[in-house]
Protein backbone atom coordinates (compact mmCIF):
# COMPACT_ATOMS: atom_id res chain seq x y z
CA UNK A 1 0.00 0.00 0.00
CA UNK A 2 0.87 3.42 -1.02
CA UNK A 3 1.02 6.19 1.41
CA UNK A 4 1.89 9.90 0.51
CA UNK A 5 2.42 12.88 3.21
CA UNK A 6 1.65 16.14 1.19
CA UNK A 7 3.33 18.24 3.43
CA UNK A 8 5.02 16.50 6.58
CA UNK A 9 7.11 19.76 7.05
CA UNK A 10 4.22 21.65 8.73
CA UNK A 11 3.23 18.90 11.41
CA UNK A 12 6.80 17.15 11.56
CA UNK A 13 10.39 19.16 10.85
CA UNK A 14 12.17 16.03 11.73
CA UNK A 15 12.01 16.14 15.74
CA UNK A 16 9.24 13.28 15.78
CA UNK A 17 9.05 10.04 13.87
CA UNK A 18 6.90 9.27 10.71
CA UNK A 19 7.39 5.41 12.12
CA UNK A 20 3.51 5.16 13.29
CA UNK A 21 2.49 5.70 9.94
CA UNK A 22 4.99 3.36 8.39
CA UNK A 23 3.44 0.31 9.32
CA UNK A 24 0.65 0.62 7.08
CA UNK A 25 2.95 0.47 3.40
CA UNK A 26 5.42 2.41 1.31
CA UNK A 27 5.56 5.48 3.04
CA UNK A 28 6.39 8.79 1.06
CA UNK A 29 7.00 12.32 3.12
CA UNK A 30 6.55 15.77 0.98
CA UNK A 31 7.72 18.47 2.87
CA UNK A 32 5.31 20.67 0.95
CA UNK A 33 3.55 20.68 -1.97
CA UNK A 34 2.50 23.68 -4.80
CA UNK A 35 -0.86 23.26 -6.09
CA UNK A 36 1.06 22.75 -9.22
CA UNK A 37 2.22 19.09 -8.03
CA UNK A 38 -0.35 18.09 -6.31
CA UNK A 39 -1.57 15.01 -8.77
CA UNK A 40 2.14 14.43 -9.22
CA UNK A 41 2.82 14.27 -5.58
CA UNK A 42 -0.67 11.21 -4.94
CA UNK A 43 0.02 9.64 -8.20
CA UNK A 44 -1.04 6.11 -7.33
CA UNK A 45 -1.35 6.03 -3.67
CA UNK A 46 -4.32 4.77 -1.87
CA UNK A 47 -3.95 7.00 1.67
CA UNK A 48 -2.91 10.46 1.08
CA UNK A 49 -1.95 12.69 4.55
CA UNK A 50 -2.52 16.26 4.04
CA UNK A 51 -2.15 19.28 6.71
CA UNK A 52 -2.62 22.48 4.31
CA UNK A 53 -2.16 20.99 0.78
CA UNK A 54 -5.88 21.78 -1.25
CA UNK A 55 -7.89 18.78 -2.78
CA UNK A 56 -10.55 20.94 -4.33
CA UNK A 57 -13.54 19.22 -6.52
CA UNK A 58 -10.83 19.17 -9.76
CA UNK A 59 -8.01 17.50 -8.27
CA UNK A 60 -10.42 15.00 -6.45
CA UNK A 61 -11.29 14.38 -10.05
CA UNK A 62 -8.18 13.17 -11.57
CA UNK A 63 -7.24 11.10 -8.09
CA UNK A 64 -7.02 7.24 -9.63
CA UNK A 65 -6.27 5.41 -6.58
CA UNK A 66 -7.09 7.44 -3.57
CA UNK A 67 -9.44 5.75 -0.90
CA UNK A 68 -8.64 7.97 2.00
CA UNK A 69 -7.52 11.71 2.88
CA UNK A 70 -6.45 11.90 6.36
CA UNK A 71 -6.31 15.66 6.85
CA UNK A 72 -3.69 16.28 9.53
CA UNK A 73 -5.26 18.67 11.32
CA UNK A 74 -8.86 19.69 13.26
CA UNK A 75 -10.35 21.98 10.88
CA UNK A 76 -10.79 19.77 6.98
CA UNK A 77 -11.86 22.96 4.96
CA UNK A 78 -9.22 21.59 2.76
CA UNK A 79 -10.99 19.19 1.09
CA UNK A 80 -14.24 19.46 -1.04
CA UNK A 81 -16.06 17.15 1.19
CA UNK A 82 -18.77 16.57 -1.46
CA UNK A 83 -16.48 15.96 -4.26
CA UNK A 84 -14.67 12.97 -2.26
CA UNK A 85 -17.66 10.93 -0.50
CA UNK A 86 -18.99 11.13 -4.88
CA UNK A 87 -15.59 9.41 -5.52
CA UNK A 88 -15.72 7.13 -2.77
CA UNK A 89 -12.93 8.67 -0.93
CA UNK A 90 -13.14 8.47 2.93
CA UNK A 91 -11.81 11.73 4.67
CA UNK A 92 -10.80 12.10 8.52
CA UNK A 93 -9.66 14.83 10.55
CA UNK A 94 -7.59 15.02 13.88
CA UNK A 95 -10.26 16.17 16.99
CA UNK A 96 -9.10 17.47 19.89
CA UNK A 97 -5.13 17.00 20.01
CA UNK A 98 -4.59 20.21 20.59
CA UNK A 99 -6.59 21.50 23.28
CA UNK A 100 -4.37 22.27 26.01
CA UNK A 101 -2.09 23.53 23.80
CA UNK A 102 -3.70 26.22 22.65
CA UNK A 103 -5.18 27.04 25.59
CA UNK A 104 -1.70 27.47 27.35
CA UNK A 105 -0.80 30.09 24.20
CA UNK A 106 -4.34 31.72 25.06
CA UNK A 107 -3.01 32.53 28.54
CA UNK A 108 0.65 32.93 27.47
CA UNK A 109 -0.66 35.82 24.96
CA UNK A 110 -3.24 37.22 28.02
CA UNK A 111 -0.39 37.21 30.39
CA UNK A 112 2.07 38.53 28.19
CA UNK A 113 -0.07 41.59 27.76
CA UNK A 114 -1.07 42.11 31.66
CA UNK A 115 2.21 40.98 32.59
CA UNK A 116 4.48 42.97 30.57
CA UNK A 117 6.93 40.07 30.56
CA UNK A 118 8.52 40.24 27.27
CA UNK A 119 8.83 43.98 27.93
CA UNK A 120 10.15 43.95 31.08
CA UNK A 121 12.54 41.46 30.29
CA UNK A 122 13.76 43.63 27.15
CA UNK A 123 14.25 46.45 29.53
CA UNK A 124 16.04 44.31 31.86
CA UNK A 125 18.49 43.15 29.27
CA UNK A 126 18.82 46.58 28.43
CA UNK A 127 20.25 47.99 31.65
CA UNK A 128 16.94 49.49 32.79
CA UNK A 129 16.99 47.58 36.00
CA UNK A 130 20.30 48.34 36.57
CA UNK A 131 19.78 51.77 36.24
CA UNK A 132 17.01 52.21 38.20
CA UNK A 133 17.78 53.76 41.79
CA UNK A 134 15.02 51.68 43.28
CA UNK A 135 14.65 48.18 44.28
CA UNK A 136 12.30 47.29 41.45
CA UNK A 137 11.48 49.34 37.63
CA UNK A 138 8.32 49.52 35.90
CA UNK A 139 7.35 51.90 33.50
CA UNK A 140 4.15 50.38 31.92
CA UNK A 141 1.26 49.47 34.07
CA UNK A 142 0.34 45.94 34.93
CA UNK A 143 -2.93 44.18 35.34
CA UNK A 144 -4.55 41.48 37.68
CA UNK A 145 -6.69 38.86 36.32
CA UNK A 146 -8.87 38.04 39.25
CA UNK A 147 -11.77 40.35 39.56
CA UNK A 148 -11.68 40.55 35.42
CA UNK A 149 -14.21 39.32 32.53
CA UNK A 150 -13.45 37.97 30.03
CA UNK A 151 -16.11 36.99 27.16
CA UNK A 152 -15.09 33.51 25.33
CA UNK A 153 -17.13 33.71 21.26
CA UNK A 154 -17.20 29.56 21.19
CA UNK A 155 -17.41 26.87 23.91
CA UNK A 156 -15.96 23.91 22.28
CA UNK A 157 -13.00 22.33 23.43
CA UNK A 158 -10.32 25.03 23.69
CA UNK A 159 -13.07 27.21 24.51
CA UNK A 160 -14.13 25.24 27.45
CA UNK A 161 -10.12 24.70 28.19
CA UNK A 162 -9.68 28.73 28.43
CA UNK A 163 -12.85 29.37 30.53
CA UNK A 164 -12.10 26.85 33.51
CA UNK A 165 -8.46 28.08 33.50
CA UNK A 166 -9.84 31.86 33.35
CA UNK A 167 -12.43 30.54 36.55
CA UNK A 168 -9.42 29.27 37.98
CA UNK A 169 -7.62 33.11 37.44
CA UNK A 170 -10.82 34.38 39.27
CA UNK A 171 -12.15 35.80 36.37
CA UNK A 172 -16.13 36.16 35.69
CA UNK A 173 -16.35 34.11 32.63
CA UNK A 174 -19.10 34.77 29.74
CA UNK A 175 -19.57 32.86 26.67
CA UNK A 176 -21.69 33.04 23.39
CA UNK A 177 -21.86 29.27 22.92
CA UNK A 178 -24.90 27.14 21.40
CA UNK A 179 -25.06 24.69 24.31
CA UNK A 180 -27.83 25.07 26.67
CA UNK A 181 -26.94 27.40 29.81
CA UNK A 182 -28.15 24.69 32.02
CA UNK A 183 -25.74 22.50 31.09
CA UNK A 184 -22.72 25.11 31.41
CA UNK A 185 -20.07 24.34 34.18
CA UNK A 186 -20.22 26.64 37.35
CA UNK A 187 -19.07 29.78 36.55
CA UNK A 188 -19.38 30.06 33.08
CA UNK A 189 -22.58 32.31 32.04
CA UNK A 190 -24.46 32.50 28.77
CA UNK A 191 -25.05 35.46 26.78
CA UNK A 192 -24.73 37.01 23.10
CA UNK A 193 -22.44 38.56 21.19
CA UNK A 194 -23.62 42.02 22.43
CA UNK A 195 -22.72 41.46 26.05
CA UNK A 196 -19.57 40.12 25.56
CA UNK A 197 -18.57 43.01 23.54
CA UNK A 198 -20.18 45.00 26.36
CA UNK A 199 -18.85 43.84 29.49
CA UNK A 200 -15.16 42.18 29.16
CA UNK A 201 -12.32 43.49 30.00
CA UNK A 202 -10.26 40.28 27.58
CA UNK A 203 -12.17 38.71 24.60
CA UNK A 204 -11.25 35.34 23.12
CA UNK A 205 -12.05 34.02 19.88
CA UNK A 206 -12.44 30.21 20.01
CA UNK A 207 -15.43 29.49 17.54
CA UNK A 208 -15.04 27.88 14.14
CA UNK A 209 -14.97 29.78 10.66
CA UNK A 210 -18.34 29.97 9.30
CA UNK A 211 -20.39 32.66 7.21
CA UNK A 212 -21.69 34.02 10.13
CA UNK A 213 -18.31 34.28 12.37
CA UNK A 214 -16.12 35.55 9.45
CA UNK A 215 -15.04 38.90 10.67
CA UNK A 216 -17.07 38.63 13.52
CA UNK A 217 -14.87 41.54 14.78
CA UNK A 218 -14.83 44.54 12.66
CA UNK A 219 -15.46 48.08 12.78
CA UNK A 220 -18.86 48.10 14.47
CA UNK A 221 -18.05 45.26 17.14
CA UNK A 222 -15.12 46.96 17.93
CA UNK A 223 -16.62 50.00 18.36
CA UNK A 224 -19.04 48.43 21.05
CA UNK A 225 -16.18 47.21 22.94
CA UNK A 226 -15.12 48.89 26.09
CA UNK A 227 -12.24 51.04 25.43
CA UNK A 228 -8.75 49.28 26.50
CA UNK A 229 -10.14 45.87 25.97
CA UNK A 230 -7.44 42.86 24.73
CA UNK A 231 -8.52 40.85 22.04
CA UNK A 232 -7.31 37.37 21.50
CA UNK A 233 -7.54 35.21 18.59
CA UNK A 234 -6.01 31.94 18.73
CA UNK A 235 -8.95 30.83 16.58
CA UNK A 236 -8.87 31.87 12.76
CA UNK A 237 -7.47 34.43 11.27
CA UNK A 238 -10.94 35.81 9.34
CA UNK A 239 -12.99 35.96 12.37
CA UNK A 240 -11.19 39.18 12.50
CA UNK A 241 -11.34 42.37 9.68
CA UNK A 242 -7.30 42.58 10.10
CA UNK A 243 -7.72 46.53 9.15
CA UNK A 244 -10.40 47.85 11.67
CA UNK A 245 -8.51 46.07 14.43
CA UNK A 246 -4.91 48.15 13.31
CA UNK A 247 -7.14 51.03 13.38
CA UNK A 248 -8.79 50.14 16.78
CA UNK A 249 -5.25 49.91 18.25
CA UNK A 250 -3.56 53.10 16.62
CA UNK A 251 -6.49 54.79 18.19
CA UNK A 252 -6.36 52.80 21.96
CA UNK A 253 -9.71 51.06 21.48
CA UNK A 254 -7.84 48.01 21.63
CA UNK A 255 -5.36 47.85 24.15
CA UNK A 256 -3.73 44.81 22.72
CA UNK A 257 -4.35 42.44 19.59
CA UNK A 258 -2.83 39.27 20.38
CA UNK A 259 -2.66 36.16 17.73
CA UNK A 260 -1.82 33.04 16.52
CA UNK A 261 -3.47 32.87 13.13
CA UNK A 262 -4.20 35.59 10.53
CA UNK A 263 -6.42 36.16 7.04
CA UNK A 264 -3.46 35.22 5.25
CA UNK A 265 -0.88 32.72 6.17
CA UNK A 266 2.25 33.44 5.85
CA UNK A 267 0.76 37.26 6.26
CA UNK A 268 1.97 39.61 4.03
CA UNK A 269 4.92 41.87 5.10
CA UNK A 270 3.01 45.09 4.68
CA UNK A 271 0.12 43.92 7.12
CA UNK A 272 -0.93 47.04 8.68
CA UNK A 273 -1.03 44.76 12.02
CA UNK A 274 2.39 44.64 11.67
CA UNK A 275 2.96 48.44 12.34
CA UNK A 276 0.77 48.36 15.70
CA UNK A 277 3.42 47.80 18.74
CA UNK A 278 0.44 46.15 20.50
CA UNK A 279 -0.53 43.96 18.25
CA UNK A 280 1.34 40.66 19.25
CA UNK A 281 1.59 37.65 16.52
CA UNK A 282 2.53 34.66 17.10
CA UNK A 283 3.36 32.56 13.57
CA UNK A 284 0.76 29.50 13.88
CA UNK A 285 2.39 27.87 16.90
CA UNK A 286 0.29 27.22 19.05
CA UNK A 287 -0.89 23.86 18.47
CA UNK A 288 2.59 23.06 17.61
CA UNK A 289 4.14 21.72 20.84
CA UNK A 290 5.96 18.18 20.95
CA UNK A 291 3.12 16.69 22.83
CA UNK A 292 0.21 17.93 20.77
CA UNK A 293 2.16 16.42 17.77
CA UNK A 294 2.85 13.22 19.24
CA UNK A 295 -1.07 13.03 20.04
CA UNK A 296 -1.68 13.89 16.48
CA UNK A 297 0.41 11.21 15.06
CA UNK A 298 -1.08 9.00 17.39
CA UNK A 299 -4.55 9.85 16.88
CA UNK A 300 -3.68 9.52 12.81
CA UNK A 301 -2.41 6.20 13.19
CA UNK A 302 -5.65 5.42 14.64
CA UNK A 303 -7.33 6.88 12.38
CA UNK A 304 -5.96 4.62 9.36
CA UNK A 305 -5.79 1.45 11.35
CA UNK A 306 -9.26 1.80 12.01
CA UNK A 307 -10.16 2.58 7.59
CA UNK A 308 -8.52 -0.28 7.11
CA UNK A 309 -10.38 -2.53 9.37
CA UNK A 310 -13.27 -1.40 7.20
CA UNK A 311 -14.53 0.79 10.86
CA UNK A 312 -13.34 4.46 9.89
CA UNK A 313 -13.08 6.99 12.84
CA UNK A 314 -13.25 10.58 12.92
CA UNK A 315 -14.98 10.89 9.51
CA UNK A 316 -15.90 14.15 8.39
CA UNK A 317 -17.27 13.56 5.22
Amino acid sequence: MKIVVMDGNGVNPGDISWEKIEQFGQLTVYPRTTPEEVLDHVGDAEIVLTNKTVFDAEIISHLTNTKYIGVLATGYNVVDLKAAREHGIVVTNIPAYSTDSVAQMTFAHILNVTNRVDHYARASREGEWSRCPDFCYWDQPLMELSGKTIGIVGLGHIGMKVARIAHDFGMDVFALTSKDATSLPEGIQKTTLEGILGASDIISLHCPLTNSTREIINAESLAKMRKGTILVNTGRGPLVNEADVAAALHTGQLAAYCADVMCSEPPSFDNPLFQEPNAFITPHVAWATVEARLRLMDIAEGNIKAFLSGNPVNVVN
